[in-house]
């Protein structure tokens, strides 16, 4: 059995699930996610303690009850912390501001570029140059995340662009005379 699903995930107080066949829904206070159980993974509830266990001996089934355990204890911190990305941007007249449901970036391009934000994400800038993005499903957070990076990445000689606040840009030396 895998040692990730030997681990119970248990249910904090203000936070329900809901089991619809192979269908769980858990619900809390920053909103709810959905997600479908595989065939190969067994999930037992006793309480307020769920656990995973694999259909049979294959390791296939033995790797999906890990990671559906850990996908599900995402969704229980999700549904009651939420995540958040920060994201740090540098260079000279390179900014972002929040209007309404736009991210606008203004990154060196001859346009301002405009990312629409997806439902179940918020985007704040405390400032011109920090974007936080916050939500309860960890996957859709880091994929907008991901995405606004994509506009300018950090380039390898001035470390100009967007990048994440705890990323570290490794530096080139300029080519010598």
């Amino acid at each position: 059995m895998s040692r990730v699903a030997k681990n119970p995930v248990s249910l904090p107080s203000g936070v329900t699930l809901a089991r619809n066949g192979a269908d769980i829904t858990i619900k809390g206070p920053k909103g709810e996610l959905a997600h479908r159980i595989h065939a190969l993974v067994g999930m037992e509830q006793d309480g307020n303690a769920m656990r995973f266990t694999p259909a049979d001996a294959s390791s296939l089934a033995n790797a999906l009850s890990g990671t559906t355990r850990a996908l599900v204890q995402n969704m229980v911190n999700g549904v009651t912390k939420g995540f958040e990305r920060k994201l740090t941007i540098v260079g000279v007249g390179y900014r972002a501001a929040v209007q309404g449901r736009k991210l606008n970036l203004t990154l060196g391009f001859s346009h301002p570029v405009a990312y629409d934000i997806p439902q179940g994400i918020t985007i704040e800038t405390p400032s011109q140059t920090e974007i936080v993005i916050k939500g309860a499903d960890k996957q859709r957070v880091g994929q907008v995340a991901a995405e606004v990076r994509s506009y300018r990445p950090p380039e390898p000689y001035k470390g100009k662009g967007v990048r994440y606040s705890d990323e570290v840009v490794v530096k080139k030396e300029a080519k010598k005379k």
